[in-house]
């Protein structure tokens, strides 16, 4: 069947190591573009972390279809349509921020310019300003700073502190809440039931396209959802062991444009997928 919408994960996948998207990954998805395909940017950034790249792909100009936060907010980038939404409940904000606290973590979230933390300077926190390219705004006690509901929380950390409070957070937040690692040290807390397999079947429902028309590419436990869900799942070579096993193709890794390989080479190459 062939391929309509091509699902992308950014960090570690679109991105390289430098959190890049190199010259030739931008030609190889323009000509995806070109051959009719529509591109899904699918990341656990939010929105704001996300525009940067689908501007530099000129996706508000060409199309394109931008997912954040794991799949709890899905925007048209060439209509600005708010194609899917899920908020947390904000009646869980207080408990979160107290179990960070409680177990030495940092709980942040975002606002229209940026992260809003109560940690500016820890570690994990600095990591995810990194990734997404965004300032930090530092408030006495976050809970009481977010007024409004947010697509998502993060709390971050050390591996060790975060792997042992995991069972915690869950515990504690119930059905409510879906509470998973996109990366050994940071956590992710959604509305219950979203994760980018979800807002992909929503926007392929928007879109009329079919799960085997769908293809996804990743490499983090966080993509796996996705990769189940899509016809054809592809693993970047520096992908986790999890992402691999369940692929059905792997190419190369971020540093080695993966992506553009694979478009070049098997999505548009000699007739297609």
């Amino acid at each position: 069947m062939k391929i309509k919408a091509l699902a992308l994960d950014l960090d570690g996948t679109l991105t390289d190591s430098r959190k890049e998207v190199t010259e030739r990954t931008c030609l190889a998805v323009g000509a995806a573009i070109g051959a009719g395909i529509k591109i899904i940017l699918a990341s656990g950034r939010p929105l704001i972390g996300i525009k940067g790249v689908a501007d530099r792909l000129r996706l508000f100009e060409l199309g394109g279809y931008i997912m954040a936060c794991n799949g709890g907010q899905v925007v048209d980038c060439l209509t600005g349509e708010l194609v899917f939404e899920r908020l947390l409940p904000i009646g869980h904000y207080a408990a979160i921020c107290g179990l960070a606290r409680k177990h030495g973590l940092s709980a942040l979230t975002y606002d229209g310019d940026g992260i809003v933390t109560e940690d500016e300077s820890a570690e994990y926190v600095l990591r995810e300003a990194y990734n997404n390219a965004l300032p930090i705004r530092k408030v006495p006690r976050l809970e009481d700073e977010i007024r409004e509901e947010v697509v998502k929380f993060m709390v971050v950390g050390e591996p060790g502190r975060i792997s042992g409070a995991l069972g915690a957070f869950r515990a504690a937040l119930g059905d409510g809440v879906n509470v998973f690692l996109s990366e050994p040290y940071f956590m992710e807390l959604t509305s219950k039931g979203i994760d980018k397999a979800y807002a992909l079947e929503k926007l392929a429902g928007h879109l009329g396209i079919s799960r085997g028309e769908l293809c996804g590419i990743g490499d983090g436990h966080n993509d796996a959802p996705m990769l189940e869900y899509a016809g054809l799942a592809v693993a970047m070579d520096n992908a986790c062991e999890e992402i691999k096993s369940i692929a059905d193709f792997v190419t190369l890794s971020n540093d080695e444009d993966g992506v553009a390989e694979f478009i070049f080479g098997r999505l548009l190459g000699s007739g297609g997928i």
